[in-house]
């Protein structure tokens, strides 16, 4: 049903009231559901409420047949064609569903001739109401209303005075255009409401699709940041064991010592995040997350790893920056190391922390071009942009490029109230 698509309404007939059943408020309009160009398909309950409409169209011209009986000076020429114009006019309602506007304009001459039509226009009239837009209604039923004068004087009804048989047809079109427009309201009504269900419906998917995409985003960099320092120092001692089989046993010692001690440590993270994924918990679940307070460690880790590391921090009251914005730091600091080890090998890194309440942290990480040769180290490409993203959501900036002389240098801002 459209409670946009018009709907046949048909002019007001001068015959006798009637009760329009309920069935007729409940009735579909002509958007059924066939292919364009095809009759719609109609359902159990569209058939039985054309049946009903029908019915009324029948019973209200049967009355009309006694007028009609009644009528002095009525040829009987002329009753025979009344009877069979509202024969054709019933056999007609069937069509309301496909033609509303044109058995509703088709109806206006009719009914102006034959009394037995009266109920078929009145269904075609009230149909065009629920389904028609208010100027059909008001055009079609206007010719109907200026032709009632006419028709009840040329035919007067041998039971009513003229004036009230014009008080009733025009109260009998008013009822039925209030009855009309009332349906139409309803199911317009309906239709909003379940516009807004289906929206809200949508809705909450792309709301749950969205929070599903931010947390795999999430996984994702937490996987990143978390693995990858770790690799990347299992990568690269291995590597340079690969490189220099003819080290000292010292340095293959130490460095095997790192390469274990780094698989250890990665397959413990990695166990943590896939139980976070299987137990669907926060993100913070598992192991407590770096802060501030661990960038010593993590510098600390590094140049354990054999890596050149220079940590400077001015922060003012560390242990009152937040442990959102401490993490963000700990998590470039630790990316930036990690790329550095990679692309930059035996270069003297230095880490800059700065900041105070109201002013934010600025976290700077520079390194110089590598003294040697690099050795070719595989990537993702995704760390600069995870470190953006995780900026950026901390209502911060980051910047990254090289420097003069073939250095690279990171630098972020993060807020701190």
């Amino acid at each position: 049903m459209s409670a946009d698509k018009p709907v046949p309404e048909s002019p007001t007939f001068p015959g006798r009231s009637w009760l329009l059943p309920s069935a007729l408020l409940d009735s579909d309009d002509d958007s059924g559901n066939g292919r364009p160009g095809r009759p719609p398909r109609r359902t159990a309950r569209d058939w039985a409420v054309d049946f009903t409409c029908f019915l009324l169209a029948v019973l209200i011209g049967l009355l009309g047949v006694d007028t009609v009986r009644n009528e002095p000076d009525l040829p009987q020429t002329l009753a025979v064609v009344d009877q069979v114009l509202g024969a054709l006019a019933c056999a007609a309602v069937w069509l309301r569903r496909r033609r509303p506007v044109g058995l509703a304009v088709a109806m206006v001459p009719v009914c102006f001739v034959s009394t037995t039509a009266g109920g078929a226009g009145l269904v075609a009239f009230f149909t065009l109401t629920v389904h028609r837009p208010f100027r059909y209604v008001a055009w079609i039923g206007g010719a109907s209303l200026l032709l009632t004068p006419l028709f009840f004087w040329l035919r007067p009804d041998p039971d009513i005075s003229y004036p009230w048989a014009l008080f009733a047809a025009v109260l009998l079109t008013a009822a039925t255009v209030g009855w009309g427009m009332f349906v139409r309201s309803k199911r317009q009504l309906m239709l909003s409401f379940r516009d807004r269900a289906r929206r809200a419906e949508t809705e909450a998917a792309l709301r749950a699709e969205q929070a599903q995409r931010l947390a795999r985003e999430a996984i994702a960099r937490e996987m990143h940041d978390v693995l990858a320092h770790r690799l990347t120092l299992l990568s690269v001692h291995a590597g340079a064991l690969e490189f220099r089989p003819d080290a000292p046993r010292a340095e293959i010692v130490r460095a095997a010592g790192v390469i274990r001690e780094s698989a250890h440590e990665a397959l413990q993270d990695l166990r943590e995040i896939i139980g976070v994924l299987r137990a669907g918990e926060p993100e913070d679940a598992g192991r407590p997350q770096p802060t501030l307070a661990a960038l010593d460690t993590l510098v600390s880790e590094c140049r354990e790893a054999g890596m050149k590391v220079v940590l400077d921090q001015h922060v003012t009251d560390r242990a009152a920056v937040p442990t959102s914005v401490g993490r963000t730091v700990y998590r470039i600091a630790q990316e930036c190391l990690t790329n550095a080890r990679k692309h930059a090998p035996g270069a003297e890194v230095t880490v800059t922390v700065t900041g105070a309440p109201g002013d934010g942290l600025t976290v700077r990480v520079r390194n110089p071009a590598p003294p040697g040769e690099v050795p070719p180290v595989p990537g993702s490409g995704q760390g600069l942009i995870g470190l953006t993203e995780r900026a950026t959501l901390a209502g911060g900036r980051l910047d990254h490029g090289p420097e003069e002389g073939g250095g690279f240098a990171v630098r972020a801002w993060l807020p701190w109230d």
